[in-house]
């Protein structure tokens, strides 16, 4: 596994994984909404720039999912990342439930913009899961 570091914060990491050619974010505390995009649209820049299909999201300490977090994530983020080609989502699912709940919406509406999403508790199994796709 060889890994491109693209954005590093407080917040997140992005990386771009060169060999099995995914983007992959973790999310090391709850997150304001801007900074969800800032994590987003590096990813989707280099999911563009890279021709990458996959995504990986540890999202296991994003907790609060804001309804401006989903409705930028469903509305302006997803359909664009779609539409450059993007097709598999592995997601470890945040740790508590609430996180869980807010993010149930999310995973539908990327099924019918032809994301196949796959949910984990795992990372090394949702690691797994994606490298095979």
């Amino acid at each position: 596994m060889v890994l491109q570091m693209l954005l590093k914060t407080e917040w997140a990491t992005v990386q771009y994984e060169t060999e099995a050619r995914y983007i992959y974010h973790t999310i090391l505390q709850d997150l304001p909404p801007a900074e969800l995009r800032t994590i987003l649209e590096t990813g989707l820049e280099s999911l563009q720039a890279n021709g990458a299909h996959k995504w990986l999201s540890d999202d296991r300490k994003y907790v609060n999912v804001t309804p401006e977090a989903v409705e930028f994530t469903l509305t302006s983020w997803g359909p664009r990342a779609a539409a450059a080609g993007w097709q598999y989502w592995a997601m470890v699912v945040p740790e508590s439930a609430i996180g869980r709940a807010g993010m149930q919406e999310i995973v539908e509406i990327f099924y019918n913009l032809g994301v196949r999403v796959a949910i984990f508790s795992d990372l090394e199994e949702a690691r797994a899961w994606l490298v095979k796709q």
